[in-house]
């Protein structure tokens, strides 16, 4: 589990063939400062377990699953990517509750600069647009971001924007997207499970037996 408070951008330093995945060594010295074999860290907002470690680098193995949902796809030596370690039970949930499991990617569409800011409008796939709404959370290559802005119900394409602060744009990958890039989209999780519960909900059908049944002051 995770908050999407984004600890260090590291950085990919080789990519081998494992099986139908790959197998990736990343640099990143403060997320391996006291992580240990089986540890979760959040690569660019996807859920890696440490297999191998050194003094500044871990391995983990991505599987084809997570290679067809995630930008990770095509990953290749040189790529920054944002690292966070798991959170600690009695840590501070600074962003919101990110597990590290994508929904899917999309689109940067727009960048627009502003005086100290900057408004990235991403496009979303059209079974998320649901799951997004204004003022709601959703983590972007795992940082925990805050939508300010969605497009109505049936805009083609969907979409929405999120406002980057100073912090944000130098403390993660953010800061470096570009109009046409793909990023990681987690929706969140509290949104996806009334999603799913209002999925079984239906009217409960009438009782047929007191439906059946003459009203006072029926006839016999």
């Amino acid at each position: 589990m995770f908050t999407g408070i984004v600890e260090e951008i590291g950085e990919v330093v080789a990519v081998e063939p494992s099986g139908d995945g790959v197998r990736v060594r990343v640099r990143g010295p403060r997320s391996v400062s006291d992580a240990g074999h089986g540890d979760s860290i959040s690569v660019s907002g996807v859920c890696l377990t440490v297999v191998d470690r050194g003094e500044d680098w871990f391995t983990a193995d991505v599987m084809q699953q997570t290679l067809v949902m995630s930008t990770l796809a095509g990953v290749a030596e040189g790529r920054p990517v944002n690292l966070e370690r798991a959170t600690a039970a009695h840590g501070r949930l600074g962003g919101h509750i990110v597990q590290g499991h994508i929904d899917g990617t999309d689109e940067l569409l727009e960048v627009r600069p502003g005086a100290e800011w900057r408004v990235l409008r991403i496009a979303l796939p059209r079974e998320l647009a649901p799951l997004v709404v204004d003022k709601g959370s959703i983590a972007v290559d795992g940082v925990s971001l805050t939508v300010s802005a969605v497009s109505a119900p049936g805009a083609s394409p969907d979409w929405f924007e999120v406002s980057l602060i100073p912090e944000t744009l130098s403390a993660t990958t953010l800061g470096d997207r570009a109009v046409g890039d793909r990023v990681n989209l987690e929706t969140d999780i509290l949104a996806r499970h009334v999603q799913r519960l209002m999925a079984f909900a239906a009217p409960a059908a009438p009782d047929s037996a007191a439906s059946a049944a003459p009203t006072e002051g029926g006839s016999a």
